[in-house]
């Protein structure tokens, strides 16, 4: 029997009544719709408010063109915080352009290719 060869001999096929039915349903999956949420980071400040958008499990859009244009020091304090936040609730950071970053829950991750 090819379940021999692949699993050694002591496999043993199993009668119905050993077989256990699983209800698919019960299985958690993030239903419905995700929210994506789109935001600015124009002080050090906002970084709170959107770090609550992610606790919250949101995928956030950030638009970090104005810090940047501001105070460059004080985007990359903002992006570390961000980033240690994402790491603590497992979910994933990844700049898009120049001017916007994406950030995910635990339950997304980001492709990168």
């Amino acid at each position: 029997m090819v379940f021999e060869k692949l699993f050694g001999r002591g496999f043993k096929e199993l009668s119905e009544e050993e077989f256990i039915e699983l209800d698919a349903e019960d299985i958690e999956t993030p239903s419905g719709k995700i929210p994506i949420r789109v935001d600015k980071m124009e002080d050090f400040s906002d970084s709170d408010r959107i770090q609550k958008h992610i606790r919250n499990g949101n995928i956030v859009l950030v638009k970090i063109k104005t810090l940047r244009g501001k105070d460059i020091s004080e985007l990359k304090r903002a992006i570390d915080k961000l980033r240690k936040t994402c790491i603590a609730i497992n979910g994933d950071i990844a700049g898009i352009d120049e001017d916007w970053i994406i950030l995910t829950p635990s339950f997304a991750h980001i492709a990168r290719e």
